[in-house]
């Protein structure tokens, strides 16, 4: 089990990207799926979990969001082609290809 986990979330045409963080990823991402989780994930329909990434720590994880959110979209979306090039939904199937920092 891990401590924390950072996430990417977008919507059917990719056009949106969320970047989240929390210490329970499977009941996160079922409430952001719900629209129950955040006011902009509802608003621009962000449902597909695209990317995550796994720390023993949530402060780890906090740190990694933080640093995210400061690069530019691009680079965001060439890590997510790295691990997930067919963009498709990982919330079924989370143990593919988890980035375990």
């Amino acid at each position: 089990m891990y401590g924390g986990y950072i996430y990417f979330m977008t919507n059917v045409s990719n056009k949106v990207l969320y970047i989240g963080v929390t210490s329970d990823l499977k009941r996160r991402i079922a409430e952001h799926k719900e629209g129950s989780a955040s006011a902009f994930t509802r608003k621009y329909h962000c449902c597909k979990l695209v990317y995550f990434e796994c720390f023993s720590d949530i402060e780890q994880a906090i740190a990694r969001e933080k640093q995210l959110k400061h690069f530019k979209r691009e680079w965001k979306d060439e890590l997510i082609q790295r691990v997930n090039p067919e963009w498709i939904d990982l919330y079924d199937n989370m143990s593919i290809n988890p980035m375990i920092v």
